[in-house]
């Protein structure tokens, strides 16, 4: 597991692909934005596997990520991962998961689930000691409440951080790739521009190598944010192209360049929304 799901490979491999296992073809088709299909995939096992359902779970509350649709799928499919969770890491594990989707449900959805967002998040923090593996993405969930719902940059510093350095530790370049384009979101908040074009840079770095083809359009929009007019604008257009070709996605980035005329019929996107969700 990673950010939001299947990674390309397991921890101990750096974030790179080796041999072909099912969970390659399940980060090929995530990658690219085919959440639905990728889903599919992992239907069957889900069904009785804890591992499964919850890593179908993610695969679609990502999706609610991107689309700001699709809460009702991912709901259901969340509920089952609770109800298949076994021992305390995989209840933390689906707590997480829970906490994420009130938080997106709160930004993107069609009303406010803070208290939830928090109640989630505190129980899985209280389940996880603080080296657990799960711990780092406990950290960035929570980072993410703090600056976007709660308006707390100070915590949500504090929160990117342990998250990026366990992230490090345990090699999960993904996380990384989110930590380091908020860090650096932050770093631009406070008007300082190096920190924040080292880690939007760092993002999108990671983002290419890994194959995360549709984490690359935001990662590309951020750098735009500190870089001189010429390459602003082209930043901006290789976003543009991005999410064009991959169906409009992230629909909030899609709202920002341009590519789409309102939010869907179950989402809300307002104008405070900014590329830094997630």
């Amino acid at each position: 597991m990673s950010e939001h799901g299947w990674s390309p490979s397991g921890p101990d491999e750096r974030g790179r692909a080796t041999a072909e296992e099912p969970g390659d073809t399940v980060w090929r088709l995530r990658s690219r934005g085919c959440w639905q299909e990728a889903a599919e995939l992992l239907r069957p096992a889900a069904e009785h596997d804890p591992a499964a359902a919850l890593a179908r779970a993610e695969l679609l509350i990502e999706k609610c990520l991107f689309t700001a649709a699709h809460w009702t799928q991912a709901e259901q499919a969340l509920r089952l991962a609770e109800a298949l969770a076994e021992g305390t890491e995989q209840r933390a594990a689906a707590g997480c998961a829970r906490g994420f989707l009130a938080y997106l449900a709160s930004v993107l959805g069609p009303r406010d689930r803070l208290d939830e967002a928090q109640a989630a998040l505190g129980r899985t923090s209280a389940l996880l000691p603080p080296d657990a593996p799960g711990r780092p993405l406990l950290d960035f969930r929570r980072g993410l409440v703090a600056e976007n719902l709660l308006g707390d940059r100070s915590a949500a510093w504090i929160a990117y951080r342990r998250a990026h350095e366990g992230a490090g530790e345990r090699g999960d370049e993904l996380l990384r790739s989110y930590t380091w384009r908020h860090l650096g979101a932050l770093a631009l908040s406070r008007g300082d521009r190096g920190n924040a074009r080292e880690g939007f840079d760092a993002s999108l770095r990671l983002r290419e190598q890994l194959g995360f083809t549709v984490g690359v359009a935001p990662a590309l929009a951020a750098l735009a944010e500190v870089s001189e007019p010429a390459e602003a604008v082209r930043l901006r257009a290789e976003a543009t192209r991005l999410v064009h070709a991959l169906g409009g996605v992230p629909v909030w980035l899609a709202r920002q360049l341009g590519r789409a005329p309102g939010p869907p019929p179950d989402g809300r996107i307002t104008s405070e929304t900014r590329g830094t969700i997630s």
